[in-house]
């Protein structure tokens, strides 16, 4: 008995097409995820794009099928955590219960300490690695400027009356370097209970929130 063959329209379906935009993605962000622990590991000049593809499982062509060049890749990496810099401030609900700074500042950083935990490349790429093109250069610094920019409105809504309008974007200087400082100490103790780097940091930060 002759099997039959699948139609070319069955080959085609929407149905296969979208898992193969399913593997495709979860392809990608394997590719993604190795890189950044390469990169955060031993910087954009030290990682080859035959180490990504090892680490990833998967070809060298293949990583290039989804990133042109390691500086892409890197670019994009970068981009993804500049996007997640505003989604730690979405715990606090400004039209909901009136909270004090300290419980304000407590929220934002059990979600953002829980970010850094599990992208701890991230940070690495972007406070500990000064290798890269002026390119790469000029997005690190787009990253921490747009870290600034967040804080700074959020200082701004927040403000108690203590602190002028001059002064809100120095603030706001102060506690992104302040808290990615404390970031990359906490990476490198994991032995410290992430209650005890919230509360020191929430009292120290409470007074610029009200």
């Amino acid at each position: 008995m002759t099997g039959t063959r699948p139609s070319r329209a069955a080959a085609g379906s929407p149905a296969r097409s979208r898992a193969g935009r399913i593997a495709g993605d979860r392809r990608r962000e394997l590719i993604a995820l190795a890189a950044g622990r390469l990169f955060a590991a031993g910087g954009y000049a030290g990682t080859r794009m035959e180490d990504i593809a090892a680490a990833a499982d998967v070809t060298k062509p293949m990583v290039y099928r989804h990133f042109e060049s390691k500086k892409e890749l890197y670019l994009a990496l970068l981009a993804r955590h500049e996007d997640d810099l505003p989604t730690f401030f979405e715990v606090v609900d400004p039209s909901g219960d009136q909270l004090s700074g300290e419980a304000i500042v407590g929220r934002i950083l059990e979600r953002w300490l829980d970010y850094v935990r599990a992208n701890a490349h991230a940070w690495a790429m972007l406070f500990r690695d000064s290798s890269g093109d002026e390119e790469i250069q000029a997005r690190r610094l787009r990253v921490s400027l747009t870290a600034r920019e967040v804080m700074a409105a959020f200082v701004a809504e927040r403000a108690g009356p203590g602190i002028p309008a001059e002064q809100v974007e120095p603030t706001a200087a102060m506690l992104t370097s302040g808290l990615a400082g404390l970031a990359m100490w906490w990476i490198d103790r994991p032995e410290v209970p992430k209650s005890v780097v919230v509360e020191v940091a929430a009292r120290m930060a409470a007074p610029a929130v009200g």
